[in-house]
């Protein structure tokens, strides 16, 4: 089968490159016409290489992936990309093309390909079903469980259950365990609505904390609020605005 174009939008670059190396490895007569960073540019992309088959990260900045999705109802097949698995699970059982999850997995792509090269015969498939039942779910609050984060050249998946709190850094977010840190190229704003707010506690504008870390809380002769942490040394002062939140502590 030659002759099929691709898109991958995917805002991490190392992910990026890890599904077209996987990608050529178990489809290489497969032409990756272009990557896009963000929903912006894989609408430019979409519109300006027509492609056959496009595989989209769910949550990406500027339009997000559902956004994206919807222009490309019925004009390609669509693979979800995604770090939510019920997300993915939801959009497979309502005929989308495959999903694939975060981490990338040889064998899994593998069926993915494989379910690709058989649906190419067919006209791509109307999303406008799947897409509704995906929004539902972003809005019933499925949380984000695993997070990208760059270290050097590196890639670590870490799982938000790992995070001891998320810390803003310029354009980056720091994402902070208990042995490391790593960065993310997503703000502390798109964090906070995708992460359980029941977990994660916003306690000051660049501040996300995960209270499973929180060891305690002091406060300063001038009534200011510090979180201590269970297993970090430093501590993270807590804006005014934030300090109901420990009303019971």
């Amino acid at each position: 089968m030659s002759g099929i174009r691709a898109i991958i939008a995917e805002d991490e670059a190392i992910l990026r490159s890890e599904l077209r190396t996987k990608l050529a490895d178990l489809w290489p007569e497969l032409e990756i016409a272009a990557e896009a960073v963000d929903g912006v540019a894989a609408t430019r992309a979409f519109n300006e290489h027509a492609p056959d088959v496009l595989f989209l990260d769910i949550q990406m900045p500027g339009m997000t992936g559902l956004e994206v999705a919807r222009l490309a109802s019925g004009k390609c097949h669509v693979v979800f990309v995604t770090a939510y698995d019920k997300y993915a699970v939801s959009a497979f059982e309502q005929g989308a093309v495959d999903y694939v999850m975060k981490p990338f997995s040889s064998a899994r792509l593998a069926e993915t390909v494989a379910r690709l090269k058989n649906r190419l015969r067919d006209r791509p498939a109307n999303l406008e079903g799947i897409l509704s039942v995906l929004a539902t779910k972003v809005r019933a609050g499925e949380y984000l469980r695993w997070i990208t984060a760059s270290q050097g050249n590196h890639l670590n998946v870490i799982t938000v259950e790992e995070v001891c709190y998320f810390k803003a850094d310029n354009k980056y977010t720091m994402v902070i365990t208990p042995d490391g840190e790593a960065l993310i190229r997503r703000p502390i704003k798109e964090l906070a609505e995708v992460v359980d707010p029941n977990v994660f506690w916003q306690i000051h504008r660049s501040t996300l904390v995960n209270i499973n870390a929180i060891a305690g809380v002091t406060r300063d002769y001038r009534g200011h609020l510090t979180v201590r942490l269970k297993e970090r040394k430093e501590t993270l002062p807590v804006s005014e605005t934030y300090t109901h939140l420990f009303k019971q502590m």
